[in-house]
């Protein structure tokens, strides 16, 4: 299932040209257009990975909509031109060079496939991310390394993708934000590295949920017990509590 998904992403994720394949040459089937077919491909062509709405061609070429309906037909058939989805003129008809692939501004970015938010494959992600820091703290990066030497995606993902994911966790509190105190449950991470850890456990495991003091290094503290006000080992004292405190 993941699979499918991916190859779904894999589709909507661009290269870094906008360029699809070379640009027609001599002898292609631009030669035989008929002067309103080459105004209205001209015109579609200079827009490059944009495109253009049906509405504007007709503004801007002042051809009669039956001319402009005709033509545009003509160069679907010749596949010079395709229509594509604009997410932000959904039902209106955009057309684009055959040669380019749709700019992230048409087809929304990464989380859209097909002009629609692609609320499974996100879900899928949110899913994956949060099962492996349940198991442990960890970064952004080290949760893109752990996907991909799993290979459970085809698609590339990016560190920008998976700390987009981590912030709607976030925002959903089954995960906080932290900085690392290099020790303890952060022993795997770098002091001072914003990582994350679960707020909550899987309730259908029957484990309790973590409270807001989950992360106060005191919780680990192998000295708590000789730990006191006037102590030498105390809370006013201690760095670890300080620096907590400061976070």
């Amino acid at each position: 299932m993941i699979g499918g998904f991916a190859e779904i992403g894999m589709r909507r994720l661009q290269g870094p040209s906008s360029l699809k394949r070379k640009q027609p040459d001599s002898g292609s089937p631009s030669d035989s257009l008929t002067d309103a077919e080459r105004i209205l491909y001209n015109l579609i062509r200079g827009k490059q990975d944009m495109g253009i709405w049906s509405r504007d061609m007709k503004r801007e070429t002042n051809l009669p909509d039956q001319i402009v309906n005709k033509s545009l037909k003509s160069l679907l058939a010749k596949q010079l031109i395709k229509e594509v989805v604009n997410i932000q003129k959904k039902g209106s008809k955009h057309y684009m060079a055959t040669e380019f692939e749709p700019s992230k501004e048409i087809t929304g970015g990464e989380w859209y496939a097909d002009g629609s938010l692609d609320v499974a494959f996100i879900s899928i992600l949110k899913d994956q991310c949060l099962k492996y820091i349940s198991k442990k703290v960890a970064t952004a990066d080290e949760i893109l390394d752990w996907m991909k030497k799993s290979r459970m995606f085809s698609v590339d993902l990016t560190t920008k993708q998976i700390e987009q994911i981590l912030r709607a966790l976030v925002l959903d509190n089954d995960i906080m934000e932290i900085k690392s105190t290099g020790y303890g449950d952060f022993s795997s991470v770098k002091e001072g590295r914003v990582c994350y850890k679960c707020t909550k456990k899987d309730s259908r495991r029957g484990e309790p949920n973590a409270g807001a003091m989950a992360s106060i290094p005191c919780g680990v503290c192998p000295r708590i017990s000789h730990c006191t006000p006037d102590g030498i080992i105390s809370p006013t004292t201690c760095v670890y509590y300080t620096k907590w405190l400061d976070f």
